[in-house]
């Protein structure tokens, strides 16, 4: 129930390729599709703030119900179902965040083609981790994903619960000890994620030190 859902996105490179030919060769074209990943998971970014917002508010709403007990059903029926609410608000950010992810991922899948035409073998093995740092990364996001979503169904349930006169403690306490071991399995995919992506961010700055891409890095050596 304390969770904040911080997530790292996939680090964008501020660049001007300098010299760049009418015809892009290999690396270029490998660089833009990088880079227009990256656009893509705007959206992804733009849902985080949101999320850590709506699961504060649901804390708030949770901790109200805890103060009242059973001693204001009626209350506890109203902030139970504002709760489910702020849920499926996080349940529907939740799913842009994906849209966000994957698509991204269906631009990164677009370097495929020219991989083959790089020009040294460096370039090729330094791309090649590139994509199994993209594959590592976009598994642990979906099995994110699913956890989260999981562990919102749980939330769901457990306002429903409360919405019930007969609800025995026995059950509620059940209900919550399932919640709370939800979201340590949360907590650990989060960390996974974030630290994959710091993978992924390291190994596109070796490809693009492995080519002849003239890159500035800018502020984002400190990202």
């Amino acid at each position: 129930m304390n969770l904040k859902k911080q997530l790292v996105m996939m680090l964008a490179i501020p660049a001007v390729l300098i010299g760049c030919s009418n015809e892009p060769n290999a690396e270029e074209e490998i660089y833009n599709h990088l880079e227009n990943a990256v656009t893509q998971e705007e959206g992804f970014k733009e849902q985080q703030q949101p999320l850590i917002e709506l699961e504060q508010q649901e804390k708030d709403l949770y901790d109200q119900i805890i103060d009242l007990g059973m001693n204001d059903f009626e209350q506890i029926k109203t902030l139970s179902q504002e709760a489910i609410n702020l849920i499926e608000q996080r349940e529907a950010k939740l799913e842009l965040e994906k849209a966000s992810i994957d698509s991204a991922k269906q631009e990164f899948d677009k370097i495929e083609q020219y991989i083959s035409d790089l020009e040294t073998d460096e370039q090729k093995e330094k791309v090649n981790q590139l994509k199994t740092a993209m594959e590592n990364r976009y598994k642990a996001y979906n099995d994110l994903h699913d956890a989260y979503a999981s562990s919102m169904e749980l939330d769901k349930e457990l306002y429903t619960m409360l919405q019930k006169e007969d609800l025995e403690k026995e059950e509620l306490e059940q209900q919550i000890d399932k919640i709370n071991a939800s979201y340590d399995q949360v907590n650990e995919l989060n960390s996974t994620f974030n630290n994959l992506t710091k993978e992924y961010n390291e190994a596109k700055r070796e490809f693009y030190e492995s080519t002849d891409l003239n890159v500035d890095y800018g502020d984002s050596e400190n990202s």
